[in-house]
């Protein structure tokens, strides 16, 4: 009788062990049936940066012993630059040098080259614009004077995001206020515009 419930007392405390641990398993929300806040959240996109983004901006570029001050602006809004318009960018540039001892400085040439990009990574460029001085040695950029030129970017991949603008400007410097013998500084610059759909 004694062996008889030994064996009923060794059965139920194992039922009872088996209950505990059966409650023991996963919570609810880590089971499919509930969601957790990071199972439902998105990666949220990077925003494509926009130098255009306030209509305008402007950069200032030392070259040697030029500093130029360049204006870029669109009069396009920034709402209309899709992959497949064409985006007017328009610029105006003026410098000094250093030191200011009367010596001119006048550009001999302007380019811009367009270069799109998608999500991906950047596209094949587009053919670089030049406007290259018609007169010599070039035009006269010292202020108060100026230069003005727009180039227009034309149409893009459908899956362009982005458009990135390399500018490159040459410049002839007279070594002196008199001299017919000039020296030549480049500057670069780079803008960024962001497309839309």
């Amino acid at each position: 009788m004694r062996r008889v419930n030994r064996y009923v007392t060794v059965v139920a405390v194992g039922m009872v062990a088996a209950a505990l641990l059966a409650g023991c398993g996963p919570a609810p929300w880590d089971q499919g049936g509930g969601s957790s806040p990071s199972a439902t959240s998105t990666a949220v996109p990077t925003p494509v940066p926009n130098d255009l983004s306030g209509g305008a901006t402007q950069r200032e570029l030392t070259a040697g012993s030029v500093t130029a001050t360049v204006d870029y602006w669109s009069t396009l809004s920034m709402d209309k630059w899709t992959p497949e318009a064409v985006k007017p960018v328009s610029i105006a540039l003026k410098t000094t040098v250093q030191p200011a001892d009367g010596q001119k400085v006048y550009l001999q040439r302007a380019s811009m080259t367009a270069v799109p990009s998608s999500a991906a990574g950047p596209l094949d460029p587009l053919e670089p614009q030049v406007d290259a001085a018609t007169v010599s040695p070039g035009y006269l950029v010292l202020d108060p004077y100026s230069y003005s030129q727009t180039f227009n970017v034309g149409p893009v991949p459908a899956e362009a995001t982005s458009v990135t603008l390399q500018f490159s400007y040459d410049f002839l410097v007279q070594t002196t206020p008199t001299s017919s013998e000039y020296a030549k500084q480049t500057a670069t610059d780079t803008i960024t515009v962001a497309l839309t759909d």
